[in-house]
């Protein structure tokens, strides 16, 4: 299924052309009902004498409405540029025009509407005007069709022009990840909340969980429809609306992005190739606030030039974009910067998730062409060394390759040894071979701090270290390989250089002996007095020496095995026990018993009933 998009002034017969071709009035507002002009987009469809159905999103031509005509225009798979023969090109016929070639669309025709009014002459002026402009633009092989959309002559010969440009269309990818940027918001009686939009990058099935981006919000898709017709999936490429179940239309707005959960990263700056429009009066200097749009996203950016101070029209130059709010996008998307009445320029995503660079850095700009233009493996190095570790559903997800073209190339450099995996599967986190080395030094350099500051400590705890070194759920894996490279050593739920040894001080070893011969002496009532510092008994713990079951009472841990065996075979013979029996049994005093029995019960070994302990 492929999408259709109109582009061209105000009142040169868009909407009444659509109207002609399907049967739909696109303009759904009473307001442009009233007014006669389309405000906001509007949709149709119809289908073609091949039999291959096609959705039209119909865009509003006057200037003020410019944010909507972009909403719109993003997703589609070919272009109609309509111009009125008895007005001929006007100003948004260039605006719309230019729009199109900065969004990199090749594929489309032009319309001469209302081709009744004038006379033959007078339409091939017009033709060779909208001739001479296509040229320098990315419609530049468009053919053109004279049409009357009120009298029908030129309508059979516009729809097989159509037809046939869009048999020789490739379909749209499917990269396992779809996108669907929401242009409209609403409400159906008894369904419930409804986002209509162009499907990119994979298709949308019914019951399938999705997240709402950059928002975060979850939801399961309740309904879908293309054309009205209820379908139990949608591929890529389809105009869709989707019924979402749990979400307000308060929550949703134009611009938000449904898709699957967990890969796709809204960005608050982006690296990308940036072309100024030629017939601009003045050029756009570094730092200049813009209007940027991009899918059916809009939010205000400052444009940060890298190897420039000013970009003069015409010209183009490598830039970063710094959004005022998130905007869910990957690396190819394409984008449009306006100011406030005027269409400046636009680009292609070269990289969504960015750092800041420095400006007028070779080095930079080198690895952004890299991004742009380079093989698949040195486009894979290239976003592993500006941003890393990523995992590889955010990587696949940038790449902006095919899957399985992007799959090939990781899987070449980890054989080469150029890439360092960690984890299993869909869940592998990646690093270059030198990030792995810099995270080795890393952890290395925090451990070595950690030993120093506390030497009688086993290790540092590793939820500590993961926090540190930004792990987060990978840190695990990250433990696992270190430890097999024998970089670190796992203690327990702590962490530690493999060559390192606890190291006691020779009083806090004095300390350690007489605190163990101190249990010796009085097993059943350890005293509270030969207790050693905090870290030196925490290492003893940890040792499985000695066990800690409340403030100032710790028994020696073969003592504590054996009178939790005794404990419970009474408990087993008798029924139950009482605190009075067990402090006569090994003859020690309601301090030790009282400690020892509730942290029975914390353990879930036994149970209090009143006065009573049952075994749990």
């Amino acid at each position: 299924m492929f999408v259709l998009g109109t582009a061209g002034h105000i009142d040169h017969g868009k909407s009444v052309l659509v109207r002609a071709l399907t049967g739909i009035d696109p303009d759904r507002l009473r307001e442009e009902k009233e007014r006669g002009m389309t405000i906001d987009l509007g949709f149709a469809w119809l289908t073609l004498p091949s039999g291959q159905e096609m959705g039209i999103v119909d865009v509003p031509g006057h200037e003020r409405f410019i944010k909507n005509m972009l909403a719109g225009v993003g997703g589609i798979d070919l272009a109609m540029l309509i111009v009125a023969a008895n007005e001929g090109v006007m100003p948004q016929t260039r605006e719309h025009l230019a729009i199109l070639d900065l969004l990199g669309i090749e594929r489309g025709l032009v319309a001469l509407t209302k081709k009744d009014l004038v006379d033959e002459e007078f339409l091939e002026l017009v033709k060779m005007d909208v001739e001479e402009l296509i040229v320098p633009t990315s419609l530049s092989k468009a053919p053109i069709v004279a049409v009357s959309a009120v009298t029908g002559d030129g309508m059979p010969d516009l729809i097989s022009t159509i037809d046939e440009l869009l048999s020789s269309t490739d379909s749209r990818k499917d990269t396992g990840r779809p996108r669907l940027p929401v242009d409209r918001v609403f409400t159906i009686a008894g369904s419930g909340t409804v986002v209509t939009g162009t499907l990119t990058d994979g298709s949308l099935s019914m019951g399938q969980d999705v997240e709402i981006v950059p928002t975060g919000l979850k939801s399961r898709i309740r309904g879908l429809q293309t054309h009205k017709a209820r379908l139990d999936a949608v591929t890529s490429g389809s105009r869709v609306a989707v019924n979402l179940v749990g979400i307000a239309t308060s929550q949703l707005q134009r611009g938000d992005v449904v898709t699957k959960p967990g890969w796709l990263t809204p960005t608050m700056m982006l690296s990308a190739r940036l072309r100024l429009l030629p017939h601009l009066r003045r050029p756009l200097p570094h730092n200049a606030t813009v209007s940027f749009h991009t899918g059916a996203a809009e939010t205000m950016a400052k444009v940060r030039f890298l190897e420039t101070d000013n970009l003069e029209p015409g010209d183009t130059a490598w830039a970063q974009l710094v959004l005022t709010n998130p905007v869910a996008l990957v690396k190819g998307d394409y984008f449009i910067i306006r100011s406030t009445m005027d269409t400046l320029g636009g680009g292609r995503v070269v990289d969504s998730q960015t750092k800041r660079f420095r400006r007028f850095r070779s080095a930079i700009i080198d690895s952004l062409i890299v991004k742009e233009e380079g093989t698949s493996e040195e486009v894979i190095m290239t976003l592993l060394e500006n941003k890393q570790p990523q995992d590889l559903p955010l990587l696949l997800a940038q790449a902006d390759l095919p899957d399985d073209e992007a799959r090939t190339a990781i899987e070449s450099l980890l054989e080469q040894g150029q890439v360092k995996g960690v984890g299993q599967g869909e869940q592998r986190l990646l690093l270059t071979a030198h990030g792995w080395d810099g995270l080795i030094k890393q952890a290395t350099a925090i451990l070595q701090e950690y030993h120093r500051k506390f030497p009688a400590r086993l290790g540092m705890p590793k939820a500590e270290l993961g926090s540190r070194l930004k792990l987060g759920k990978y840190s695990p894996s990250v433990w696992q390989r270190l430890s097999d490279e024998e970089v670190l050593g796992e203690e327990g739920l702590a962490v530690r250089l493999a060559s390192y040894q606890v190291r006691l001080s020779q009083a806090q070893q004095n300390a350690v002996d007489t605190f163990l011969r101190s249990l010796d002496q009085n097993p059943y009532s350890p005293p509270s007095d030969q207790i050693p510092e905090p870290d030196v008994l925490s290492l003893l713990i940890e040792q499985g020496r000695v066990v800690k079951i409340g403030d100032g009472v710790v028994f020696a841990a073969s003592v504590y095995d054996e009178m939790v065996k005794i404990i419970t075979s009474l408990i087993q013979s008798q029924g139950k026990v009482s605190l009075a029996e067990v402090r006569d049994l090994f003859k020690t005093s309601r301090k030790y018993v009282q400690a020892l029995l509730e942290h029975l019960d914390e353990k879930k070994i036994t149970r209090r009933v009143g006065d009573e302990r049952v075994l749990y």
